[in-house]
């Protein structure tokens, strides 16, 4: 499902226009990502959790050069499942 997809399911379940449905989904992404990236979490009761995780720093390779490089700790954002929502795709998605 693409965000067009969504659009479109929202503005014929609630009757709205699509261009006012397109705006509230950007407006939410952008808050969410604004949140984010101000090191705030945003929870979502009965949907998730959009984190930011913390990555510690590590050693790598470059195969090409042979050399180990450093990666420095960085974070990257995350989303955790509420546990109601992990148990409806559970119960409702057949394992392939």
């Amino acid at each position: 499902m693409t965000k067009a997809d969504i659009v479109t399911n929202i503005s014929e379940k609630l009757g709205m226009e699509k261009g006012d449905v397109q705006a509230t989904i950007e407006s939410f992404m952008d808050e969410v990502k604004s949140s984010l990236e101000s090191g705030d979490n945003v929870y979502l009761r009965g949907f998730g959790s959009f984190v930011v995780k913390t990555r510690a720093e590590k050693t790598g390779r470059n195969i090409s050069k042979n050399t180990t490089i450093k990666i420095p700790a960085h974070n990257i954002p995350a989303f955790k499942p509420a546990k109601i929502f992990v148990e409806g795709v559970k119960s409702n998605v057949e394992v392939k």
